[in-house]
This record gives structure tokens, C-alpha cells and sequence, in this order.
């Protein structure tokens, strides 16, 4: 099984920095970057003996997987990231194919919108006016993403160099501004907005069922710019984690791993870890999970007034739920790469059926987590292959981007698809989780056997998964949510572009937030924008 780790155990010590950021996903190490470079006294805190967080890459027997996004969206923020920390890395454009059923098309220009749609047309002839429409809306969307992406994000660039304000930044702020205006009036669930075109539920279950649930409307349907946008370094997605990671390094900064923070005392500037060991901080950048940061946090000695200031947060906060997580199947298959660049490009959304996933199969979840102790084990099994047979998946073949991440001759896969937390949770309490992830397993392998790989099932030389369990416990995110906070009930953290710069304040003094929690919709971008807010505002404050 991937994902394992050990806990270094060190005697009881007592340390004093500047800044102390806990968290050394994207956030963090991005605001430690920043920090060190500009001669900071900063501490880095990992729960893990690697960095990263979801972004990390590992080996198996000279197959290499990723452990998180399947690639990299550079949305005006990665490429100029790597560029200011004056990173040099090989990033390969990452092109993405969808298929449904035996059809496949390759995203490869703006124009391969068409051709999905024509994809559509040729499965749902009997919805060609309907789909013609949801794609004016598409367009539509794609336009303002192309927009909002059209320049590098300012917050990489030197805003008093006269020439880029006026040659670059101010022609190119009213259009953002219009373009933002009208993303902000396409907030609705991307499900409720498809309803209105069509009531082919097939046809709604296919277009949306990439995306998480109830994602806003132009945070789902822009990713068809998106797909164009993708890019993957060479050596895995764990490359540009481990690059900043030596910078913060070369930079003075210092970077303390296999620590878990157990208690937060704002009035005393500490945090506490499991093993005893105390941090003491002027200031506090939190890139870690935002639940377990108020569940950890003591109130002691606090004002009366932050502290209801806090309480309130805190409530907010602990009503939520995180965002949906995913159940990934890494295989390593006795085939070349060629049998599969055949197929698709090395990111392809598959869904293996033209029907999607009908509304009983959420009813019917439902009804297993809140009557879990009396649904029999055949039914929740059931479920799982209904599940697997109708959904989408995401697949990623690193080799396809990258052949030295495999051997010769041989070929790695990850198929993932979202899988409900709570599920997962309720089986691990039955004492029947590994049976229960075997059975996952096995139907992944039969739905992508009965369709667009049917012959891999022979060629495996090696298998193993991660589950919405996996991932709480590796990185502690909230119901092993990969990108923050659910879509499904109003969010407890800042929302909209221009709001980006509030995102990480905090009611608790002398802290800051940052990462996929401090921002929703939330993903890499957003990481490493949240974390270079932060490391920002202490730059000022030092000047």
C-alpha cells in the first residue's frame, strides 16, 4: 500500500522563529519561498517526512505515480511562480482526452470544444438543439476564462515597472473586470444550470459528473479552457514541490518534518506538537487543514472580545464539510505505452456508459451511510458496482507524458473516480475496509475491462489503491477532501477573484491562513496565490 510514512520521535525541545508556517503543501511552501528569500527567520512544519502535501510523486518496483493531481493547471500562476523563485523545470504540456463509451476526442486547441459537442450530437441525437445551446453557454464561459488566464497574475510582477502598467496591466484590467462580473453571475450549481437546457438526465449526468458536486456553474464548465492549460514536469508531479523545497533550503530557510502540531495558544505566540516538543513565533502562517486548526486551539488568557471574535470563526468553520475525495486505483501493466497513446493522451476523463450515473445511485447512498447498521453487506456491494459501472473516471498515465517514469516496455495507470468519505468511514468502523477497498478495486477493474481497456486484466503485474481514508490520514484533510470546502452548503471562507487579499485573514492575532481551506473554489492555483498573499503581508509589515 502507498502513502505510508513513520513519525520521527525526538526529545522535548524548545524553539523560537520570526515566522512559523505549518503545512508544507503548496501554501506553504510557496509563502516559505518567499520568506526565506527575503532574509526571514522561518520555520516550515510538516506532519510528513516529505513535502508537498497532495503534490507528491513515489515509486513502486520503477513504476512512478502521483499521489495527486493527475497534472497541473498553470492558470497564469505556475509558470510565473517557477520563473520569479528563478526554478528551472521541464514542463510538458499535458493534453487531455474524454471518451464515452468506445468514442474518444483529444482537447488539443480551443477548437476541440467542438468537437465534444459533436461528441455528444452523434450519442444524444435527439438532443442536438439543447446540446447547441448549453455550448453557447460554453463558449461563453470559455471566453471569460480565456480572459481571466489572458496574463500572468500581477501578483508576480513588480507593479511600479511603468512600462508593464501601461503596456500590459491597464489595457488588460477593464476587460478582467467585465469578464469577472459576469463569471461572478454564473455561481449556480453546474447540475441546476444544465436542468435549464435540457431534461436528459443521461445528457446532464455526463457533462457534469466530471466535476465535484454542485461545483459553480463557471468553475465546472471553464475547465474545458482549463484541460488546454495543463502541464506536467518531468520526473512527476512531486518535482515541483521537491524544487521549491531546495530553494526554501538554499535560502536559509529551515523545513522540520514528521511534526504534528497538537495545540495552537495565540496568547503566548506557541504551538505544541505530539511529542511535546514547543514553537514559539511572532507570526503564524496556518497552510494545514482549517477544522484542525480550531479544534486545536486554545483560548487561554485571550480578550473576552477575541475570543467571541474567534468563537464564531470556529463555529462556521466546524459546520462545514470538506469538498468530495477520491478512491484511485494505481495498476502497473506487462503492456508499451504505445498500446495505450493508441487510446488517448496520458489525462483522459473515460466514462465506460452513455447513461451516467442516475439519481438512485445518490438516493440510494444516502440511504446506506444513515441506515448503514441495517443495510446488508450485499447491498452496499451492489451499490459500489452500479457506482463504478455508470461514473466517470479520471485516468492518468504518467509514462504518456514522461516515458523514463516507467520501464521498458511497461506501462503505470491511475484510475480514480470521486467516492463518498462517509461511506468509506463507516465500513472502516464495520472492520470490513479491506474487503470493502478489494471489492472497489475489482470493480474499477471490470468497468474499464468491459470497455476501453479490455485487455489489461491479464497484463497486471501489480496493484494497489488510496482511498478517501488514505487521504485524511496522510495529508489531514477533512473528510479527505482533495480541494477544500464541499460545494454542497454555503462555504465558511471568502469567495470571488477580487477578494483574493482577504482570504487569509484570521480572527486569532498574529495568524494567517492560506491554501485550499482559505479560499473556495480553491486548487493549486489558489494555493500558491493564498500562500504569497500571506508571505506578503509579513514582508510589509517588516518594511
Amino acid at each position: 500500500m502507498g502513502f505510508e510514512y513513520k513519525v520521527r520521535r525526538t526529545r522535548m525541545t524548545t524553539k523560537s522563529h520570526e515566522i512559523i508556517i505549518v503545512g508544507a503543501g503548496m501554501a506553504g511552501l510557496t509563502a516559505a519561498a518567499y520568506l526565506s528569500r527575503a532574509g526571514h527567520d522561518i520555520l516550515l512544519i510538516e506532519k510528513n517526512e516529505t513535502c508537498g502535501g497532495l503534490l507528491t510523486s513515489f515509486q513502486r518496483d520503477g513504476f512512478v505515480f502521483d499521489a495527486g493531481p493527475r497534472s497541473i493547471e498553470n492558470a497564469g500562476t505556475v509558470r510565473p511562480l517557477l520563473k520569479d523563485l528563478e526554478i528551472s523545470l521541464d514542463l510538458f504540456e499535458s493534453p487531455v482526452s474524454i471518451g464515452i463509451e468506445n468514442e474518444v476526442i483529444h482537447f488539443t486547441s480551443p477548437e476541440s470544444i467542438h468537437e465534444y459537442q459533436s461528441l455528444l450530437e452523434s450519442i444524444f441525437p435527439d438532443n442536438k438543439e439543447e446540446i447547441t445551446a448549453i455550448f453557447s453557454l460554453i463558449e461563453k464561459i470559455l471566453k471569460d476564462m480565456a480572459i481571466l488566464y489572458g496574463i500572468d497574475n500581477p501578483i508576480f510582477r513588480d507593479l511600479k515597472n511603468i512600462g508593464y502598467l501601461f503596456r500590459e496591466l491597464l489595457p488588460y484590467f477593464p476587460k478582467f473586470l467585465l469578464a469577472i462580473r459576469r463569471i461572478n453571475r454564473r455561481n449556480d450549481p453546474v447540475e441546476d444550470t444544465l436542468k435549464k437546457y435540457t431534461s436528459n438526465q443521461s445528457l446532464i449526468n455526463i457533462i457534469a459528473q466530471h466535476f465535484f458536486k454542485n461545483t459553480p456553474t463557471f468553475f465546472a464548465l471553464g475547465y474545458f479552457h482549463v484541460y488546454l492549460e495543463y502541464l506536467y514536469p518531468r520526473g512527476g508531479i512531486g518535482e515541483i514541490p521537491l524544487a521549491i523545497e531546495q530553494i526554501i533550503i538554499n535560502w536559509g530557510g529551515s523545513i522540520l518534518y514528521n511534526t504534528e502540531i497538537n495545540e495552537i495558544i495565540p496568547s503566548e505566540r506557541k504551538l505544541t506538537d505530539i511529542e511535546g516538543n514547543t514553537f514559539f513565533y511572532e507570526n503564524l502562517i496556518w497552510c494545514a487543514d482549517l477544522k484542525y486548526l480550531y479544534q486545536h486551539l486554545n483560548y487561554q488568557d485571550l480578550e473576552e472580545k477575541i475570543s467571541h471574535k474567534i468563537t464564531i470563526q470556529e463555529e462556521k468553520i466546524l459546520a462545514k464539510r470538506g469538498g468530495d475525495s477520491v478512491f484511485s486505483l494505481f495498476l502497473a501493466i506487462d503492456e508499451p505505452l504505445d498500446t495505450f497513446q493508441s487510446i488517448s493522451n496520458g489525462h483522459f476523463f473515460y466514462t465506460p456508459s452513455k447513461q451516467g450515473l442516475p439519481k438512485s445511485i445518490w438516493n440510494n447512498l444516502r440511504s446506506i451511510i444513515e441506515n448503514f447498521d441495517h443495510t446488508p453487506k450485499e447491498a452496499i456491494i451492489q451499490w459500489v458496482e452500479d457506482y463504478c459501472e455508470f461514473n466517470t473516471y479520471e485516468i492518468s498515465i504518467p509514462g504518456l507524458r514522461d516515458p523514463s517514469l516507467v520501464p521498458k516496455n511497461k506501462t503505470g495507470l491511475i484510475a480514480s473516480l470521486f467516492f463518498e468519505y462517509d461511506l468509506m468511514k463507516k465500513v472502516q468502523e464495520a472492520g470490513w475496509y479491506e474487503e470493502f477497498k478489494t471489492n472497489i478495486e475489482n470493480c474499477i477493474l471490470t468497468a474499464l475491462t468491459n470497455s476501453i481497456y479490455p485487455n489489461i486484466k491479464d497484463k497486471i503485474l501489480f496493484h494497489f489503491s488510496s482511498t478517501p481514508i488514505s487521504i485524511s490520514n496522510r495529508v489531514g484533510s477533512s473528510e479527505g477532501a482533495i480541494t477544500g470546502w464541499s460545494f454542497e452548503q454555503p462555504v465558511p471562507v471568502v469567495q470571488g477573484i477580487l477578494n483574493i487579499f482577504k482570504s487569509v485573514k484570521t480572527p486569532i492575532p498574529n495568524v494567517q491562513q492560506a491554501g485550499q481551506w482559505a479560499y473556495s473554489p480553491s486548487g493549486v492555483p489558489i494555493a500558491i496565490l493564498t500562500g504569497l498573499v500571506a508571505a506578503k503581508n509579513l514582508m510589509k509589515n517588516k518594511k
